[in-house]
């Protein structure tokens, strides 16, 4: 499938294997597992990183098979989960670095085109994250939301 802005293909990546059985060689207690998780996502820590860490530090594999559930179903049901969605921080972060670099350069053509691009991906995904609950049916991305990535 082509990418959205740009004439690229992308690559093909692994899939991971469908069964849902821990393997034996993970060791770690599902209390413990839990409690981490807690712990990490009350001091801040992005469900991204939360995951990484279990995987390289821990050697969790999949959690989806230890918990039964997902790391972001498993941190709502612990009232721990970010308010907002954590891609589309990332894209307002970079939304705003942008805008404050063409404050400075404000004949970057090619910085003016791909800020379109990213207010046009961040609209894309404000819209699928209303769809599904993850944010008020009347937010929208604007200057004001970009106060969120400070």
């Amino acid at each position: 499938m082509a990418r959205l802005h740009s004439r690229k293909k992308g690559k093909a990546g692994t899939k991971r294997a469908k069964s849902g059985v821990v393997p034996a060689w993970v060791s770690v207690d599902k209390a413990e597992l839990k409690d981490s998780i807690v712990k990490m996502a009350k001091e801040g820590v992005p469900p991204a990183k939360i995951a990484l860490y279990l995987r390289d530090q821990q050697g969790v594999a999949n959690l989806r098979g230890i918990l039964g559930m997902s790391l972001l179903a498993f941190l709502e049901k612990e009232k721990a989960a970010p308010e907002y969605p954590e891609d589309l921080l990332a894209l307002i972060k970079k939304a705003v670095r942008m805008r404050s670099h063409l404050k400075g350069f404000k004949k970057d053509l090619h910085n003016k085109v791909k800020l379109g691009h990213v207010e046009s991906k961040i609209n894309r995904l404000v819209r699928y994250y209303s769809s599904k609950g993850r944010l008020p049916k009347n937010w929208r991305y604007d200057q004001q939301a970009s106060l969120l990535a400070k």
